[in-house]
């Protein structure tokens, strides 16, 4: 079963169902608190973590954090709350008082001030953090953002309740800061910004404390995508043939370098055969680096060769290092049209040709797979990268509303909109460098051909993110896109 990732207003909605049903909303808060405390007491055996600093806000979050300051401190364990001034939850008053009954160490925080910075000069161990929950959808004043960059200076570890404080649970955005979390609870259901987005920088290792049953107007909004993909054993009959003939069309003269790391990859990925077509000047260091690859020159082919070229092969990635001048969309207009109407070939669309795309918008088919970076999704959406970055989820439920077609958007956290929208969790930041969207093209390309339908794009996409993880494990400062060959053959195998 795949987990599933909800919105913040389906959780809280769930919630109220539940309360409606005569359940306590602070026996919840209760349950949540103790399930929580006994995890952080298993870790804090092993770390030996034994002064602890709570810090609460002025909503339900800060009622769970007081209920976990008072359990702790009922294990021997050294607590200090640092609190703002309490809002008018029943529930909050309550588990506030009895955080006193028990003689737990509370200290107020005056927000206009740093006063309680002094008693930040004891060592604290870990600092939990319950000022925001889910709710939060405001960019934070300077005096919470001081509070924020506070707890975040502190030395010991850091925990989240239910989402870090100043991450919106929707979109993964900061508001604009957050608390930077070794661990995240969060409570009854994933949240979608824990996973896209700056989530995953901010959120850590993400644990769900699930309390009370899922009913049926409980909907998700997106799937995690598996991190393990198994793929179909090869027959002992095959032979290149069998295996996919991908074609890589783009190349301009002052551009090799895309359409070489998309063969290649295709390649690594097990196609049976790939050509490049592109600009003459490139075939050289293509084949010395690839003696492989069978090679074609854009600038000679006419109409009846690229039809007969199509009908050859199984897939077609298009857009690498194509360019955006005159040329290059002299190309555009001459291919794009007989690749449309080619029969039985899954496309792959990518860099120039969605810009292109974008000035010539139309509805696409589900064989067509189009691999956007922010940047090209908000010429694709005529909006800014920002628009795209601060929602996400919106952003490409957009592109598929405007195209139709299978995407992915790329970044931390990639969504993928094949049947559904998935969130890959795999994956890292040394991926961010020239010519890693060209070697998912290339991979997609290839095991489509090979495999079609039996392989979805999410699972393409977790395999090329598994591969740079391969990489990173000797660090992710300098990986580069023309090493990732080798841990695509280990991870296809």
């Amino acid at each position: 079963m795949h987990q599933q990732v909800y919105h913040s207003q389906q959780i809280q909605a769930w919630e109220r169902r539940w309360f409606e049903q005569q359940n306590s909303s602070y026996g919840l808060m209760q349950q949540v608190a103790w399930s929580i405390a006994q995890r952080l007491h298993e870790q804090f055996q092993l770390l030996n973590i034994k002064k602890i600093a709570v810090w609460c806000g002025a909503g339900n979050n800060a009622g769970d954090g007081y209920c976990i300051a008072t359990y702790l401190s009922q294990w021997g364990y050294r607590i200090a709350v640092f609190a703002t001034e309490l809002g008018t939850s029943k529930d909050l008053h309550a588990a506030y008082e009895t955080a006193l009954q028990n003689q737990v160490n509370i200290h107020k925080i005056n927000l206009s001030n740093d006063q309680f910075d002094h008693h930040l000069d004891q060592q604290f161990d870990c600092h939990i953090d319950a000022l925001f929950g889910i709710g939060l959808n405001r960019d934070l004043d300077e005096n919470w953002q001081r509070i924020i960059q506070c707890v975040n200076r502190q030395d010991g570890l850091k925990v989240a309740i239910d989402i870090p404080s100043g991450l919106n649970a929707n979109t993964g955005q900061t508001l604009p800061i957050c608390i930077k979390a070794d661990f995240t609870f969060t409570v009854l259901a994933l949240k979608a910004g824990l996973f896209t987005g700056k989530g995953k920088e901010y959120a850590g290792k993400v644990s769900v404390v699930s309390l009370i049953p899922n009913d049926n107007e409980l909907s998700p909004i997106a799937k995690l995508a598996p991190e393990n993909v198994h793929l179909a054993k090869r027959a002992a009959y095959g032979h290149k043939g069998s295996y996919g003939h991908v074609l890589v069309v783009g190349g301009h003269a002052e551009m090799g370098g895309a359409v070489m790391m998309s063969a290649e990859a295709a390649f690594a990925s097990g196609a049976g055969k790939v050509t490049v077509v592109c600009d003459a000047k490139h075939h050289q260091a293509i084949l010395s680096r690839a003696p492989n690859i069978m090679l074609r020159d854009i600038n000679l082919l006419e109409k009846q060769e690229i039809e007969a070229l199509l009908d050859h092969v199984d897939a077609v990635c298009f857009g690498m290092g194509l360019g955006r001048d005159d040329w290059a969309e002299s190309q555009y207009h001459q291919w794009y049209p007989l690749i449309r109407q080619a029969k039985n070939l899954e496309i792959v669309l990518d860099a120039d040709a969605l810009w292109f795309l974008a000035l010539n918008p139309e509805l696409l088919d589900s064989h067509y797979y189009l691999t956007p970076h922010p940047g090209e999704a908000a010429k694709l959406l005529d909006c800014s990268i920002g628009e795209i970055e601060n929602n996400r989820i919106d952003s490409i439920h957009l592109l598929r509303e405007k195209y139709q077609g299978q995407w992915v958007l790329k970044g931390s956290g990639s969504l993928t909109y094949d049947d559904e929208l998935w969130i890959c969790t795999v994956g890292n930041a040394g991926m961010g460098t020239g010519g890693m969207g060209d070697v998912l093209a290339g991979m997609i390309a290839s095991l489509k051909a090979q495999l079609h339908t039996e392989i979805s794009l999410h699972d393409i996409v977790t395999l090329h993110a598994k591969a740079g993880d391969i990489l990173a494990k000797s660090g992710q400062r300098g990986l580069q896109a023309h090493h990732m060959n080798s841990a695509i053959y280990q991870v296809v195998n």
